[in-house]
């Protein structure tokens, strides 16, 4: 499994030849994601998230969603053992063509994902 850190919300998983041109049997789809902050109603700018390559271009991902960390940078106590330290989503890209994005709405306690269009 191999790990990559995201700086930014958005996420490209799936890219295409370096010329910017699809090419056969290459992956020219994509990832993305939002995080929406339940707490506030606004966007959670600046959570760290990671994914996880478990297989390419067709097969599981997994994103982890850091919420204690990012609701602590915003003052919601969370105590020392938060309820959710992070939360991982596990999906499944089966079109390397395809675009693929995976919102999550949380708070410190909850949250909820689909996939998106």
């Amino acid at each position: 499994m191999k790990n990559f850190v995201l700086a930014l919300a958005i996420v490209t998983a799936l890219a295409s030849s370096s010329s910017g041109q699809a090419q056969p049997n290459k992956p020219t789809g994509d990832l993305s994601t939002i995080v929406m902050n339940a707490v506030s109603g606004g966007s959670a700018a600046g959570m760290a998230i990671e994914l996880y390559e478990i297989s390419l271009p067709l097969g599981k991902y997994e994103l982890r969603f850091q919420i204690a960390d990012y609701f602590r940078k915003q003052g919601v106590v969370v105590g020392d053992l938060p309820f959710l330290d992070f939360v991982p989503v596990r999906f499944s890209i089966s079109d390397p063509a395809g675009h693929y994005h995976v919102p999550l709405i949380c708070t410190p306690w909850a949250y909820t994902t689909y996939r998106g269009s």
